[in-house]
């Protein structure tokens, strides 16, 4: 990906500017992080991360971007992040990966938690 004046990671995917207060929700992790201050301090701790935009898509004020990862085992992840826009800012994004999985420690104190429903005992077939 090419560089641009975006200050990080996630705004270079969504291609517009995080507003100060953005929120990005990452729910497969139950985590909420507060601020661009706080994303850019955990986006900081991936150094290596391989990324490319495959899509993205604009839906008036909300952008839909799905990009693969990489981060440096040689597995492709498959991801989707939506961007909703308030003046060209993005106000809040919300990340999706494959699969759930355990924040990691480090990151305790850095993001709040939250209650991702429904839980797979909740689900219904169909």
């Amino acid at each position: 990906m090419k560089q641009s004046s975006y200050q990080t990671r996630v705004e270079r995917l969504l291609g517009a500017p995080l507003a100060s207060d953005a929120v990005r929700r990452c729910p497969q992790s139950g985590e909420v992080l507060h601020g661009k201050a706080r994303i850019a301090e955990v986006e900081s701790h991936f150094r290596g991360l391989k990324l490319g935009v495959t899509r993205r898509h604009s839906c008036g004020d909300v952008m839909v971007v799905e990009w693969n990862s990489d981060y440096g085992d040689g597995r492709v992840y498959r991801n989707v992040s939506i961007g909703e826009l308030r003046k060209g800012e993005v106000v809040r994004v919300t990340d999706y990966w494959g699969e759930p999985f355990n924040p990691p420690e480090w990151r305790r104190g850095l993001s709040d938690s939250e209650d991702v429903r429904p839980h797979a005992d909740e689900l219904t077939e169909d």
